[in-house]
């Protein structure tokens, strides 16, 4: 009975699932994401902030990355198992060769039966750091632990004024007597400077699920909202018992899903702190 149930819910899944397809071109874009350091970046067609990708729990993720950087490229999907397709994973010269510049690869990602908040970045050359990253959501196709209204995405990062390949020939520099510059990073908010990235509105009394994806390098973030709790209900792709927390401590790749709920009231703004 036991191996019935299986199959059939195998059966259902494959019955519902798309194939879902994405035209990559990976190239280099100028901006000042800081508000204050115009650099050169890395994009996706051109943008940067690329959009998320969402698809549905049991999709196939077909990804065609054209390479018009001057170096190798690849990517990898943070949290995918990719059980016997590791060619797929993306780390530059260890499951895969990197992507020519000017040559193309076609990633085949199958979600099967995994669900919740995940991202793609870049795995060579640390181009992650320069913005070749951004959200995979993948939809679950059952009843969420906890219901709610809309969901909404927050996504935080570092960011430096320098490309990582010029801070590394410092670092590289072993004959140099002087030390590297010193190159503190900034944080981003929804891939913008926190006083241009925009604001959360919240409707009186709605539930809403946040999904908060620390797409970071190097540093840590803590996440509040004064004047709410919040309801974990999601940790790295697998959901969890309900939790209740006053706020979201996150270090490099980690991503949560938490519950909230406005208040009744439109007579105050909150202030959400991200340190």
């Amino acid at each position: 009975m036991t191996r019935l149930l299986v199959i059939l819910a195998t059966t259902i899944l494959g019955c519902f699932a798309a194939r879902v397809e994405l035209d990559w071109d990976v190239g280099y874009v100028y901006g000042a994401r800081d508000g204050y350091t115009y650099r050169r970046a890395i994009g996706v067609n051109g943008k940067l902030p690329f959009p998320p990708v969402h698809v549905t729990q049991g999709d196939t993720l077909v990804i065609n990355v054209h390479n018009s950087l001057n170096v190798p490229t690849s990517i990898h999907a943070h949290g995918l198992l990719n059980n016997g397709t590791n060619y797929y994973d993306g780390p530059d010269m260890v499951t895969q060769c990197g992507i020519l510049p000017g040559e193309s690869f076609t990633y085949v990602l199958e979600t099967k039966d995994q669900f919740g908040t995940f991202w793609i970045h870049g795995h060579t050359r640390h181009q992650e750091v320069d913005g070749l990253h951004t959200p995979l959501i993948i939809h679950s196709r059952k009843q969420p632990v906890i219901d709610y209204d809309e969901e909404l995405l927050m996504t935080f990062e570092d960011w430096f004024t320098t490309e990582f390949n010029v801070r590394q020939e410092y670092i590289n520099n072993l004959k140099g007597a002087e030390r590297p510059p010193t190159n503190y990073a900034k944080a981003l908010i929804n891939g913008y400077d926190g006083n241009n990235t925009a604001a959360i509105t919240f409707v009186p009394g709605k539930r809403y699920r946040l999904r908060v994806i620390c797409m970071s390098i190097n540093n840590w973030f803590k996440f509040r909202i004064p004047g709410h709790k919040m309801t974990l209900i999601e940790a790295d792709g697998v959901e969890s018992v309900p939790l209740e927390v006053d706020g979201l401590s996150m270090g490099p790749g980690q991503r949560y899903s938490v519950i909230v709920t406005a208040h009744d009231t439109m007579k105050f703004n909150y202030i959400y702190n991200v340190t």
